[in-house]
């Protein structure tokens, strides 16, 4: 049976692989390519959420499974500096494939941009980093991005494999990007009705260093 469904399966895994989708309304798109034995993915999304809301989001390690799909389990075992050490467990789809993943990756928060790589598990590579750049304050306005490569442990063919990591980052990262958009509309909605937009949110670091060097030419 496995070798007349073989055909089948390369064919949708080259449609799926090929063509990116965007989203309008989120303004969402992710696309992949393979380069060797790695998929290269790069994922960006446009979003009318301060920065404070976004990070918030993006290192809420420990409750990702609550909207993040195929994840079922993170957990923090060890915190040093800006370094976070998770571990990680759940499962990749593609069409009736399911491919379980355990894995345990490093977290290091720079700045704006958190860098992720794998140290241990099922996946042969993972490696890549969110990267969040600020447009505007009043109204906020955020782009997010993630670049990286990832390789599965399974022996799959190459275009099944880059079609089941694909499917997989771009429904994670559309989920990260539903929830990083509840978060900011339960926050306005908490808002006093004579606050202002941008009230008491903290700025990106970028932001926050501009306004520092500001204050201190003001007062030579």
């Amino acid at each position: 049976m496995a070798r007349p469904l073989l055909p089948w399966l390369l064919g949708a895994a080259l449609l799926l692989g090929t063509v990116g989708r965007a989203w309008s309304d989120a303004q969402i798109e992710v696309r992949a390519h393979r380069t060797g034995d790695l998929v290269q993915v790069q994922a960006r999304a446009t979003l009318n959420a301060p920065w404070s809301v976004v990070w918030g989001t993006l290192t809420d390690y420990e409750r990702l499974p609550e909207f993040i799909p195929g994840l079922r389990r993170s957990r923090i075992v060890a915190r040093q500096g800006a370094m976070t050490t998770i571990e990680q467990s759940g499962e990749a789809r593609f069409l009736f494939l399911t491919v379980p993943i355990e894995v345990t990756l490093e977290a290091t928060e720079r700045g704006s941009t958190i860098e992720v790589r794998r140290i241990a598990g099922s996946l042969r590579h993972l490696q890549g980093r969110y990267e969040t750049q600020v447009f505007a304050s009043d109204p906020s306005r955020l782009l997010l991005r993630w670049v990286g490569s990832v390789a599965p442990q399974e022996d799959l063919p190459p275009l099944i494999a880059e079609a089941l990591i694909r499917l997989q980052i771009e429904a994670q990262f559309v989920a990260m990007v539903q929830e990083i958009e509840r978060r900011e509309l339960a926050r306005r909605q908490a808002l006093p009705a004579h606050a202002g937009r941008g009230a008491g949110l903290q700025p990106a670091p970028s932001a926050l260093s501009g306004q520092r060097q500001d204050q201190a030419g003001s007062r030579r």
